[in-house]
């Protein structure tokens, strides 16, 4: 351990660096760190060229008139450029020939005597359905610019209904199938939608989420009259509620819709989506983004990143839902323009038995996987003989996204999923980003588990102090960008103080305001980012500064520990003190004795200011319903507050919170 100015530096993994295999498929796109030097050198010098380039690999109806205009905090791509999202994700492919492709494959979570359902939909079948439905909306009196609720399950019709939305310039608010019906409610009114598309339920670890119904309370929430028409899609024939006159079923009004609609050419900066993001306080944000910059720059960091080929016999899946931005980008709309088929799974990663995502693996033949590390470290705890059962050669990129990846999970990733042959890319972003930040390419970036390594394309990524200071290697600092991107917001719906306050209020530099992710980061000797979790997750102990991801990583080195999350509480020497929230893994014992053996093993790991003050054992952690551990509600039970007054919408297993509040504690 060294220690500089305050600051801790981990060496956990630090010095493992893995270095970029041969390649197991299609060439890679970028083959040397020389070549992504090169290029970088040239995003960030010649933005203009390097974007302009990009974004002719996309069809425009007319051509920009600028690459970009740029004023921070509003930045304007391809200016006065026209095109559509859902064109350049179905329709140019059947001109271009590819019609008898797939480009969607969709699995069932049921499975029933002959197996799961399987379906295959070719960019013909997608191009009749898209259009077949847009006509459903403008029939419902959904015009250009007017903003349709989206809440469904994994079920193609999802896939469908957004990109019927792009096709005719409606901008969509798609919301995660296990929001409660208050969520639905909140969003539904900021966004004014007066149309919501769901379905009577979805299937989840073989029950029914009753998607119907909460739309129901959500409306009856908002009051009468607040949204006209409910379409609902039948899936899983459990019983609803009906109200004539407002709500009509998909198959009906798909049976009589036309099978031609137009894409209609788009102004490269209208909105193309909302996408909620909930905060400790305050109403969730709408974050919106464009077209014409979200399009370029979600098919250029596919292509990158997950070294995408058309015509390589390549399966793309991205285990999200469509309803967070990772589905947006890394199901639909990235995926889709590089013509590789996107693989949509309807349900739980362990459901009817815990190997289902091998199982999947195996028989698609999927070439690149990109899930959450949550979900690895649950493939952790249940064991590699799940994943042994299967044939993963197909293999050839791993990616990890939604939070940092300890190293002991990247290392079973790497080995056990991997065989110890697919580079695996940590990817580093945000719903505002649109798309990968700070990302390894598989051909060129050699790899440091737990390290989300270099910038993308374009992205003059810094790690600075409160005056907008670059700090030295391995001082932690506050991530920010200093340059424009293509795939950035543009604003908080309805809200210009709130998207300047966020993002644009923290840092100056030479004056200017410049993106503030809101992350804490560090870069090492090498110059690779390590992310040390939101500015909320830097504790300062003692006047030390301590990254709760480093806490955390040490802790799950252990044997003992299979998920951990740290944060800091109220100390009355310290100033904050650490507190750990730890799962154990099967055949260990919750007691002191083990609290006094992590305790130590922290000491060894990182130092003894890292040795948590608090140690609490947790058969769960809390958890958004994408996966991602709610730390701000375990620093409100770790400060002994006796209710949680926080947005609690995204929260998937209350009683979890419960539990926790009513532990013993160390």
């Amino acid at each position: 351990m060294s220690q500089s100015e305050g600051n801790i530096e981990s060496v956990l993994h630090e010095d493992r660096l893995f270095d970029p295999p041969a390649s197991a498929g299609a060439p890679w796109h970028i083959g040397s760190l020389d070549e992504y030097k090169a290029l970088y050198k040239k995003s960030i010098d010649d933005p203009e060229s390097f974007w302009s380039n990009a974004a002719e690999e996309m069809h425009w109806f007319s051509h920009w008139r600028q690459v970009v205009s740029y004023e921070a905090p509003d930045a304007k791509w391809f200016v006065n450029g026209t095109t559509n999202l859902c064109y350049n994700c179905v329709d140019r492919h059947v001109e271009n020939g590819f019609g008898d492709q797939v480009g969607i494959i969709w699995e069932s979570e049921p499975i029933g005597d002959e197996g799961p359902e399987i379906l295959r939909l070719t960019y013909a079948d997608l191009q009749t359905e898209i259009s077949k439905f847009a006509n459903v909306l403008l029939d419902k009196g959904v015009r250009r610019g007017d903003v349709v609720t989206i809440y469904m399950g994994m079920i193609p019709e999802l896939a469908i209904a957004v990109l019927a939305c792009a096709r005719i310039g409606a901008a969509h608010s798609v919301i995660f199938g296990g929001f409660s019906s208050q969520a639905i409610a909140d969003r539904v009114e900021d966004a004014n939608s007066k149309v919501i598309v769901t379905c009577d339920g979805s299937w989840r670890r073989g029950s029914v989420v009753p998607l119907k119904d909460n739309v129901d309370q959500a409306l009856e929430i908002l009051g009468e009259g607040k949204v006209r028409s409910v379409i609902v899609r039948q899936r899983c024939k459990n019983g609803i509620d009906w109200v004539d006159g407002r709500d009509t079923w998909w198959h009906d009004v798909m049976q009589e819709a036309e099978a031609d609609c137009d894409c209609v050419p788009l102004d490269s900066e209208e909105m193309s989506f909302l996408l909620y993001t909930s905060g400790s306080t305050g109403k969730p944000k709408g974050i919106h983004h464009t077209i014409g910059g979200y399009m370029v720059y979600t098919a250029t960091t596919s292509k990158y990143v997950f070294n995408l080929v058309p015509d390589a016999d390549q399966v793309f899946w991205c285990t999200a839902d469509v309803g967070w931005i990772t589905g947006h980008s890394y199901i639909l709309y990235g995926i889709m323009p590089n013509r590789v088929p996107t693989l949509m799974y309807e349900g739980a990663p362990n459901f009817p038995d815990a190997d289902r995502f091998w199982d999947i693996v195996s028989r698609h033949r999927v070439t690149q996987f990109y899930t959450a590390p949550t979900a690895i470290r649950a493939f952790m705890k249940w064991g590699e003989e799940h994943p042994k059962k299967h044939d993963l050669s197909s293999l050839q990129v791993l990616g990890t996204v939604g939070e940092p990846i300890n190293p002991e999970a990247w290392m079973w990733y790497h080995n056990v999923i991997g065989g110890g042959a697919c580079p695996i890319v940590d990817t580093y972003w945000q719903t505002e980003t649109g798309g990968h930040m700070i990302t390894p390419l598989p051909g060129a970036t050699s790899t440091k588990p737990g390290s989300c390594t270099l910038p993308f394309f374009g992205i003059d990524a810094a790690v600075v102090d409160a005056d907008g200071n670059e700090v030295g290697a391995n001082e932690g600092g506050l991530l920010v960008v200093r340059k424009p991107w293509p795939g950035m917001l543009r604003g908080v719906y309805g809200d210009r103080d709130r998207f300047i306050d966020t993002y644009w209020s923290t840092i100056k530099i030479d004056s200017k305001p410049v993106y503030t992710a809101g992350d804490g980061a560090r870069r090492d000797k090498d110059g690779y980012f390590w992310i040390m979790g939101r500015i909320d997750d830097v504790i300062n102990v003692s006047g030390h500064r301590l990254g709760t991801m480093e806490v955390e990583s040490g802790l799950v080195a252990h044997e003992s520990v299979v998920e951990a999350a740290v944060v800091g509480m109220p100390h009355e020497i310290k100033g904050t003190g650490i507190a750990a929230f730890c799962t154990l893994a099967p055949g260990y014992e919750a007691n002191d004795d083990l609290r006094k053996k992590l305790r130590e093993h922290i000491s060894d790991q990182i130092g003894a200011i890292a040795k948590p003050d608090m140690i609490r054992f947790t058969d769960a952690l809390p958890k958004t319903r994408s996966g991602k551990i709610m730390r701000r509600l375990l620093r409100s039970i770790a400060a002994g507050e006796v209710e949680v007054n926080q947005d609690t919408s995204t929260l998937e297993d209350f009683t979890v919170v419960a539990k926790l509040q009513g532990g013993d504690e160390s």
